[in-house]
């Protein structure tokens, strides 16, 4: 199935191929285009703006703060844990101009998820919300963390506005638990003494890590993608190619709920809009839908990114069919599998078509999209990105036929460069420079891709990627629990929820309500069962491994 085959199935003014050493790194695209749009809006939050100039100044305070003050040198680690404000984008840009390596971390992390990927990833410094810091609290002993750089919700939407927002959020709505942390930095004190000391550019090659992206991959338990700045380069130029048809440099405004220390967000919003001098409208709360609506009106957006719960969510919110859409050009689904009922209805209320896209973590992430100039929604995640080779394979090795199931794989310059540390993980995965990706799909006679089903046991709740190896482990941590099985079920809002199957010990009562009391303790919101079946025994292999797909 050779891809020169498919190159026919490129819609007009996407090229076949991108150079993915247009730029020497993500330092020297933003050093570009922050340059080019100097004076465009770069991002909105809460109704305050920065321009391209204004980050372009504020990024390069930040990382001579990181430079000069914390002492940080080229590959160290630098972990970002907060939600989508203005903070993220100057902290983002400031790491990675300095040479560091960016780890993104989930703000909603237990202590165990938080101290497993700080201790991982080797993080010497970090960014965090205070939201959130009682967590790193409990951990940070345990960890390799220097320094902690401290801020809180509204520190960039100026002193009145800023002062007004960190009140309701720490003293009336009571969002910020108790912590005690020692010699921490605000990041407004931070970035201030920045801005007065020098910034010194950094030799950063398309080689060096760009991010450590945390993921469970195709198998286990969590790991970072080592994805480098080449890696980064090549899938923002596939992005553009893929999409620029439909739109206009310096004209854009893409909405960005989802967040950003997601890959999908990171790169298909953030990245590739800086790329586009267009501005990210970023929402810091998404799951408050009505206050969502409400931002949305008023602004002209010509772009929105999500997964398929944020399309269904908004469509089922009062206001959202009455926003103006005349602007609206591009809406792109990822993350999880676009539904066929959102998507048409979508295109109903909206006049645009959902775009469905395919791609994952170790990927950069962007694999495949549907052709901008498709008609309507087609259930399949289109054709390969610029510059990319897929290949479905049968379970003996050998490649399928046209419109024949098998394992996806992937070669193309946006695949990383392995898992952390992870030797063995890495060769499980990548063979001879192709990824495999765990996913069962095919591909008809035009050169379109469809995912079938899973060939791992993954479970995605919401876009998220959930493995029942972590969470049946936390569920042996319960002293009356025996045996455990997690599964994903499939549920119409968020796309499939965690159920697991219970062997309880003998002589030991264990209720429904414990044990989801006690996942709650140690996992993650969207990772927490929903639904708990209490078995007699569970069936297994010859060897005693349990099998998840006859649960299923």
């Amino acid at each position: 199935m050779e891809k020169i085959w498919l190159e026919k199935s490129y819609p007009p003014g996407v090229p076949f191929e991108i150079d993915p050493d247009k730029y020497q790194s993500l330092a020297a695209l933003f050093d570009k285009y922050v340059e080019q749009y100097a004076d465009k809006t770069a991002f909105i939050n809460m109704g305050v703006e920065i321009s391209y100039q204004e980050l372009a100044e504020q990024a390069r305070g930040f990382a001579a703060y990181l430079q000069n003050d914390l002492g940080l040198k080229k590959g160290d680690r630098f972990a970002i844990m907060v939600p989508n404000t203005l903070q993220y984008p100057i902290a983002l840009f400031g790491a990675l101009i300095a040479g560091l390596t960016v780890v993104n971390v989930n703000p909603l992390y237990t202590a165990r998820e938080l101290e497993h990927q700080l201790n991982d990833a080797g993080v010497k410094a970090m960014l965090i919300i205070e939201n959130f810091a009682h967590t790193l609290e409990q951990v940070i002993d345990k960890t390799p963390v220097e320094h902690v750089i401290l801020t809180s919700l509204g520190d960039r939407l100026g002193t009145a506005k800023g002062a007004i927002v960190n009140f309701v959020v720490k003293y009336i709505k009571k969002m910020v638990p108790k912590f005690s942390l020692k010699g921490t930095t605000r990041f407004n004190k931070a970035l201030a003494k920045g801005l007065t000391q020098q910034y010194t550019p950094v030799d950063i090659s398309g080689e060096d890590y760009a991010f450590l992206q945390y993921t469970g991959g195709t198998t286990g338990l969590s790991k970072g993608a080592i994805l480098t700045h080449r890696n980064l380069v090549a899938n923002l130029e596939q992005a553009k190619a893929a999409i620029l048809p439909l739109l206009n440099e310096g004209e854009e405004l893409v909405v960005t709920a989802l967040p950003l220390y997601h890959i999908f967000a990171l790169t298909a919003n953030c990245l590739t809009f800086i790329t586009l001098g267009g501005t990210n409208l970023l929402i810091t709360n998404p799951r408050d839908m009505p206050n969502f609506v409400k931002e949305l009106s008023k602004y002209k957006f010509t772009a929105i990114t999500g997964v398929n719960t944020l399309f269904n969510g908004l469509l089922n919110t009062p206001g959202f069919k009455d926003l103006d859409f005349s602007a609206l050009k591009m809406s792109l689904g990822g993350g999880m599998a676009v539904q066929r009922p959102v998507a048409e209805r979508w295109q109903q209320v909206t006049g645009t078509r959902l775009l469905e896209g395919y791609g994952l973590t170790e990927c950069s992430p962007m694999v495949s999209l549907s052709p901008y100039n498709l008609a309507g929604y087609d259930g399949t995640i289109g054709i390969p990105a610029s510059s990319t080779d897929v290949k479905i394979m049968r379970e003996d090795g050998t490649e399928a036929d046209i419109g024949e199931s098998g394992e996806m794989w992937v070669y193309g310059p946006q695949v990383m460069k392995g898992y952390y540390n992870r030797p063995d993980a890495t060769a499980e995965v990548i063979k001879d420079g192709w990824l495999a990706t765990g996913d069962v799909a095919c591909m008809d006679d035009r050169g379109y891709f469809k995912i079938v089903d899973r060939k791992k046991d993954m479970i995605i709740v919401s876009g998220f990627n959930v493995f029942p190896n972590e969470i049946e482990e936390v569920i042996m941590m319960h002293e009356g629990v025996l045996e455990a099985a997690a599964i994903g079920v499939p549920h119409e809002v968020s796309g499939e929820i965690v159920k697991v199957f219970i062997v309880v010990k003998e002589d030991h009562e264990v209720t429904e309500k414990a044990l989801i009391e006690h996942c709650r303790e140690n996992l993650t919101n969207y990772k927490v069962p929903k639904l708990v079946e209490f078995k007699d025994e569970l069936p297994k292999t010859n060897v005693g491994k349990i099998l998840r797909r006859e649960l299923r």
